[in-house]
């Protein structure tokens, strides 16, 4: 570092002479066409030398050719300062570092004298910031562009605490914006618009253009007749970063806020919070200035309301946004900062009738659902229950009979509030699950049929055991389950000498031919059909089975299914149509 400051104040004398070389050039030599600009750009370099910029390094760029061929390669002079390094390079595209980009091309082919921006290194002299890039266009004595004099360093205080309107280049920016509204500046309005521009972000008014700064302007003063959601977004000309105004009402304003802000704008524009830098003008309005730097790619375009409802989402309390969906309903609820962070208000109001149904007689609900950004394989859970928590020795048995293995979990307490009742509370717990054997589930299928044996299984209406994992596996619902369930016992009392875990784990282990025998227990048993279909159907089950069993390697396995097949044949089938008269039964 110290030999940085060496080389920034050795050079400091030569730094000025090729800056005076350069302004005599672009005196005696720049296009007259543009006297105005011209002369502008003169009296900000003369401000720049008279203490106003701290000088850290300048070296000379050729330029010649023109459009496609145009190029830029260094002068024969030697850099000076922190540009006496040849390999110090202060602009970037994408993650490269390079001599020249596309935009100073354009700009040394363009109408502009100067081009004010930020380098892409940050100083280690005089303070720790993004140095300031401005770039002057060299001529010959013809008039014609020869190069550039690239001029790296910082603004002193004096660029961020004089008016702008006292500063060479920003007086002139200011000037067009006075003319373009034109405001009496003694009136509401023009000293409404003078304290927009004295206050805006001062790195940001060296760089912006003209009509952008414009538009950004009307939208600021506007803030103060209606305060709002703004986010003023502006890209880089160099597209390495971008820079985002944000204006949040204050009382919405804290520092996590602004960190889920900054958070939003890194995610969108695929880069990262460089700096940012609150403030509170007058008003009930708060102000982050963001810069997201960027190293990939071009950046994509985000419409400015597309920002604002994002930011809008952010700030807005969870409570206001769920008291706003849940306006006309008869509940409401109170939840902690863990549920409204794993929750948002619109999941939460959806889960409603859920809540609220939940009471001491009836005192549980559940939903499976799955969540964005998860494997397609994990599923979620959520269990409403009335009063008290329900014990993991309870759940997960359930839960891993149905398949599925149990990941984590959080524990919500909701107090729900009715007109008919006090307040009551209502544990939720969120459960984390996948299934055993890695199967991605349809939840649109597969949802309602688990949730029928969960609640039958905790109800006792169903027995809670391995053949639930056949629900997933198969297919089959609670009740066709039980059927199977049935044959097994029926099994064990004729004699078979395998155990109902064996039995189960047979048939979860072959659920396709478990769902067959099912179909071949209601082919049999279905009242409705006639002889001539049903022996069709059965026949071409027992067909289907039969190819089936012909592929289990174990003869125990294979044992256990062709018992269950003879069982459901040789079970007596009973017509339980109550419309056929007993005279037509017997007959």
């Amino acid at each position: 570092m110290l030999e940085r400051v060496h080389q920034a104040v050795d050079d400091w004398g030569q730094m000025t002479v090729l800056l005076d070389q350069a302004m005599h050039d672009l005196e005696n030599h720049g296009p007259a066409r543009k006297k105005s600009d011209r002369d502008e750009a003169l009296a900000f370099l003369r401000w720049l030398r008279d203490n106003n910029f701290t000088f850290l390094g300048m070296r000379e760029y050729t330029y010649s050719g023109k459009g496609e061929t145009a190029t830029v390669e260094r002068g024969s002079g030697r850099g000076l300062g922190l540009l006496s390094n040849p390999d110090v390079r202060v602009l970037r595209q994408g993650k490269d570092a390079v001599l020249t980009t596309p935009e100073i091309l354009a700009f040394l082919d363009g109408p502009d004298f100067l081009i004010v921006t930020k380098a892409n290194v940050k100083s280690v002299v005089h303070r720790r910031a993004y140095m300031d890039y401005i770039g002057v266009k060299r001529f010959d004595a013809s008039g014609n562009v020869t190069g550039e004099l690239r001029i790296v360093g910082l603004f002193t205080s004096t660029a961020y605490t004089r008016p702008a309107s006292e500063i060479p280049l920003l007086r002139f920016k200011v000037e067009k914006i006075v003319d373009h509204f034109g405001y009496d500046p003694q009136s509401h309005s023009g000293k409404m618009l003078m304290n927009t521009l004295e206050s805006y972000p001062r790195d940001d008014l060296f760089q912006i253009d003209i009509n952008l700064l414009a538009s950004f302007c009307e939208q600021i003063n506007e803030l103060g007749d209606r305060p709002r959601i703004r986010v003023l977004p502006r890209i880089d000309h160099f597209d390495r970063f971008v820079s985002v105004i944000v204006y949040v009402p204050r009382e919405q304003y804290d520092s996590e806020i602004r960190e889920k802000i900054g958070t939003y704008l890194k995610t969108i524009y695929d880069g990262r919070v460089s700096a940012y830098y609150p403030a509170f003008p007058e008003g009930g309005l708060a102000r982050v200035h963001f810069i997201i730097g960027r190293s990939t790619g071009k950046t994509t375009r985000i419409p400015q309301a597309r920002l604002e409802e994002a930011v809008r989402d952010i700030v807005t309390r969870w409570s206001d946004r769920f008291r706003l969906l849940s306006a006309h309903e008869d509940i409401t609820i109170s939840v902690g900062e863990a549920y409204q962070a794993a929750f948002t208000p619109a999941e939460a109001y959806a889960d409603l009738p859920a809540i609220a149904a939940c009471v001491d007689n009836d005192p549980i609900r559940i939903s499976f659902y799955q969540k964005r950004g998860k494997p397609a394989e994990a599923l979620e859970l959520k269990i409403f229950h009335a009063g008290e928590p329900v014990s993991l020795s309870r759940r997960v048995p359930l839960l891993e009979n149905l398949g599925f293995r149990v990941i984590s979990e959080q524990t919500h307490d909701i107090i729900v509030t009715t007109p008919a009742s006090d307040s009551r509370l209502v544990v939720l717990h969120d459960m984390e699950l996948i299934h055993r054997d890695g199967q991605v589930l349809n939840l649109e299928k597969a949802g309602p049929l688990i949730e029928e044996a969960f609640l039958a299984a905790w109800n006792g209406t169903i027995e809670d055991d391995a053949f639930n994992r056949l629900i997933l596996l198969s297919g089959l619902n609670a009740r066709e389950v039980t059927v199977l369930r049935a044959y097994a016992r029926y099994l064990r009392q004729a004699g078979i000498t395998y155990s109902q875990g064996y039995i189960a784990d047979t048939l979860n282990k072959y659920p396709p031919i478990a769902a067959e025998i099912v179909k071949l227990f209601v082919a049999r048993m279905d009242p409705t059909l006639e002889e001539k279909p049903r022996a069709k159907r059965l026949q071409a089950l027992l067909g289907g089975i039969e190819d089936a069993l012909a592929a289990v390697p174990s003869l125990d396995e294979d044992q256990i299914l062709r018992r269950y097949v003879n069982a459901v044949q040789s079970t007596l089938r009973t017509n339980f149509s109550s419309a056929t008269p007993r005279a037509t039964r017997r007959r």
